[in-house]
């Protein structure tokens, strides 16, 4: 009994010993918030990496890709059977995207993916990623006429307006396209008079009457012939209507046709661009053409949505040139699959890849192509376990030298108690109790300061952003909002 009251004395009576406490309340606190935000983000980096990727790829291990997808996926369904939920064939190639700002080019090197809109949606989030909900219950190429996501729907009350996205759609293309009739139509009219004054003048010049498109000024980049154009009437070639068509449907990623500087989208749904691709050939030719923005990619993901463009298979193959033109089978890159949550992933890849020809085929893993991503993520999480550790390290020897100071004053009271009878190990039991008195304390503090930092984070995040005006967490770096 006389230790424990000597135990509470010594606390009531030391005020170093709440210094003790407080720091060991902090370190703790440290450790918690901070492993609690790191595992957060993690988290939510590798949900969306997943639905990106999804959990297994069988992939040709040629640029040329593998004919007959459907025999493959079959042949998967047989090793898999009810583990695998789905699964969709994809074309990855490197490409060239162009799009018009102010009369001025801008191009971006981009990968080109074919997707299979029937099944992308059972195997990744791609047409969850997508800003018209049409997309998200089923992927489609065709533009929308308007309803696009103006807010990010994951904070619709913390993001910023995309005011640009409320007019997206066949309304904007096609107040464009009739802009461009009428100033068609004013180069038309001011070329005819240009004629006719240099008509009056003297002869006109043979090659301005040949070609029409150049002495009016033509746009040369524009699918569609001027309206006066006589070879198209001549020839009764269909003339390309902007106003009721659009190209191949294609969807961008955000960070392609986004500028955070004016934070504006530079090209949106209902505009046409340019992309080059080489084709499957030998040697490989440069194929360009037009296409149609029909929607925009936002994965949450810097890396994906300023290098991924989507656009449907069969097209992509048929101008890549990679159908079997007896057959009409066309060959593919990739075959996307995803798992059952409670299914082993690397015994099922063993399975599929002792099934396929290594010479041919790879299987890989969403986290084999994220590994130096995942293992700089766990490298940060490691160094700041360590450092955290170090801080609590600095409480405990502060813990330690009281000990020392307590026992050196205490020496005379010391001496008294064993006098009185206290044993060796009674005497010890008091200092051993005081400081694990305040190892528990401040742990228990430090564990429940921990515990209502992280239940009230976006409370104190607002707080701070109101008195420091900056955010923390920035949406724009991070990609979430709580």
């Amino acid at each position: 009994m006389y230790k424990l009251l000597l135990c509470l004395r010594y606390l009531r009576t030391r005020w170093i010993a709440l210094a003790s406490i407080i720091s060991v309340t902090l370190g703790v606190a440290t450790m918690i918030v901070v492993n609690s935000v790191m595992s957060g983000f993690t988290n939510e980096m590798m949900v969306r990496l997943r639905g990106s990727f999804s959990d297994l790829m069988l992939e040709s291990t040629g640029l040329e890709g593998f004919a007959d997808p459907d025999y493959h996926m079959a042949k998967l369904r047989e090793i898999g059977r009810d583990r695998i939920i789905g699964m969709t064939p994809t074309v990855h190639v490197p490409a060239m995207f162009a799009f018009q700002v102010n009369g001025q080019w801008i191009n971006r090197q981009i990968v080109l993916v074919g997707v299979e809109e029937k099944t992308a949606a059972s195997a990744s989030d791609m047409s969850q990623q997508t800003l018209h909900p049409n997309n998200r219950q089923q992927l489609s190429f065709n533009l929308h006429e308007n309803g696009y996501d103006v807010y990010d729907r994951n904070a619709p009350d913390q993001s910023k307006k995309r005011v640009d996205l409320e007019s997206a759609g066949w309304g904007y293309r096609r107040f464009w396209a009739q802009r461009q009739k009428r100033m068609e139509k004013i180069r038309a009219e001011q070329a005819e008079q240009q004629r006719q004054i240099e008509g009056n003048a003297g002869p006109m010049d043979p090659f301005a009457r040949s070609n029409p498109g150049l002495a009016t000024g033509g746009d040369q980049g524009n699918s569609a012939a001027p309206p006066s154009d006589p070879f198209g009437a001549r020839n009764n070639v269909a003339v390309f209507d902007p106003e009721k068509e659009q190209h191949i449907g294609i969807i961008v990623g955000k960070e392609l046709v986004y500028h955070d500087g004016m934070s504006r989208f530079m090209a949106i749904p209902g505009d046409d661009v340019k992309i080059s691709f080489p084709t499957a050939g030998q040697p490989p030719k440069i194929s360009s053409d037009n296409f149609t923005v029909v929607d925009i990619h936002e994965s949450k993901m810097s890396g994906h949505d300023s290098n991924f463009v989507f656009m449907p298979l069969r097209r992509l193959q048929e101008m890549r040139g990679m159908i079997d033109p007896s057959s009409g089978i066309g060959r593919v890159n990739a075959i996307q699959i995803r798992l059952r949550e409670d299914v082993d992933v690397q015994e099922l890849r063993a399975e599929i890849a002792a099934a396929f020809p290594k010479a041919f085929f790879k299987v890989d893993t969403w986290q084999d192509k994220v590994g130096p991503l995942l293992a700089a993520v766990s490298m940060e999480k490691s160094v700041l376990n360590i450092l955290l550790f170090l801080i609590i390290a600095v409480a405990g020897f502060g813990i330690l030298a009281i000990f020392f100071m307590i026992v050196v004053e205490k020496t005379k009271d010391i001496g008294i108690l064993k006098a009185l009878g206290a044993s060796r190990r009674g005497v010890l039991g008091i200092f051993l109790g005081y400081g694990l008195s305040l190892g528990i304390v401040g742990s228990g503090m430090g564990l429940l300061l921990g515990l209502v930092f992280v239940w009230n984070l976006n409370t104190i995040r607002d707080w701070l952003e109101y008195f420091t005006n900056q955010k923390v967490f920035d949406p724009s770096i991070y990609y979430f909002y709580k």
